[in-house]
């Protein structure tokens, strides 16, 4: 299998603000290819250094052999953008946007008839094709969205957060038309998103990234091994180093520490010192236990807590998934 992507210590900075910090991946020809991070990440603008929109700061990418700098306008024709915001025109229908975009391809005639045909199947909208986008859903649109961005049969399909304000039913043909894009004819997909469900269902590899690094890089399957038989959070009234070092030699447990928790806000007028500080002893008074076994590390810990007389104050099980190894590389939620 070829290479169809190679980015080399990517970094983007605006004025002293270093938004993407030395990023690197490959993606292979046929692949779909996940980029998952919160809002502000670096997500997109990663996608827009490498389809041309902000040039790096520093650092290099190949696109089908390309250099993206210094081959700007062959790596225009192997791509494919499909961005967060709509690109379209509201008064126009489906079937005239799409007769756009492709002409500024350079498609005309029957070629460019034929791919809008093609298209609108892609994206099951053939039938409200002569219909103004105006007139759309939000799924509809993003759906035409989509479309505009494959007109011209790229070989490598960026989409930056597709399913962004749709409904469900929407969102499920915007699935289907990925999962379509990839297997029938091979497109590779690199698919930025911050709902770990939607890379889990789509993605073949997955890079997670996090104010502007990728924290870690491989399949979901080697991900969540990551977290062995997952992660248990268990707040205690009381918690030291002591209590951790005993936690962790637990059978079963391979790792205790504290969760790092955000400053709860300040007390509002009125309210007293004695609430701040007790809310801040509280919010860091939660223990990520890291399991071997999630069933036999519970048994042990709950049997220590009660042996040792030590007060349970809150408990939660994460099931081994990409929000949990994103939680346990992070110390935050996807979508905090």
């Amino acid at each position: 299998m070829s290479t169809i992507l190679e980015v080399d210590n990517l970094v983007k900075k605006f004025g002293d603000f270093e938004a993407v910090k030395g990023v690197s991946f490959s993606v292979e020809e046929g692949e779909v290819f996940g980029l998952l991070g919160p809002n502000g990440a670096g997500k997109t603008t990663v996608i827009s250094m490498l389809t041309g929109i902000l040039p790096p700061t520093s650092g290099s990418a190949r696109i089908g052999g390309y250099d993206i700098s210094e081959n700007p306008d062959q790596v225009k024709k192997i791509n494919g953008l499909v961005p967060q915001d709509l690109a379209l025109y509201p008064t126009l229908s489906a079937r005239a946007n799409l007769n756009f975009f492709g002409s500024i391809y350079g498609l005309r005639g029957k070629a460019l008839k034929e791919r809008v045909e093609d298209v609108l199947r892609v994206v099951t909208l053939t039938q409200r094709a002569d219909d103004a986008v105006e007139t759309f859903s939000g799924g509809m649109k993003r759906r035409v969205n989509i479309a505009a961005g494959l007109v011209h049969q790229p070989r490598l399909l960026f989409l930056d957060e597709p399913t962004v304000g749709v409904d469900p039913q929407s969102r499920n043909h915007i699935f289907e038309s990925v999962l379509r894009l990839n297997r029938e004819r091979g497109m590779s997909i690199i698919y930025t998103s911050h709902y770990m469900e939607e890379v889990e269902l789509l993605c073949n590899r997955v890079a997670i990234i996090d104010e502007g690094r990728i924290i870690a890089l491989d399949t979901i399957k080697n991900l969540i091994a990551m977290l062995g038989g997952g992660v248990i959070h268990v707040g205690l009234a009381q918690i030291d180093d002591a209590l951790l070092a005993q936690l962790s030699a637990l059978p079963a447990v391979k790792e205790a520490s504290l969760v790092s928790q955000p400053a709860p806000p300040p007390p509002t007028e009125g309210e007293g010192v004695e609430r701040k500080e007790s809310e801040a002893v509280q919010a860091s008074n939660v223990v990520k236990i890291v399991a071997e076994h999630s069933q036999q590390a519970l048994i042990n810990v709950i049997g220590y807590l009660n042996k040792h007389d030590i007060a349970l104050t809150s408990l939660e099980i994460l099931e081994p998934n990409l929000e949990s190894v994103f939680l346990h590389l992070t110390g935050k939620k996807l979508r905090e």
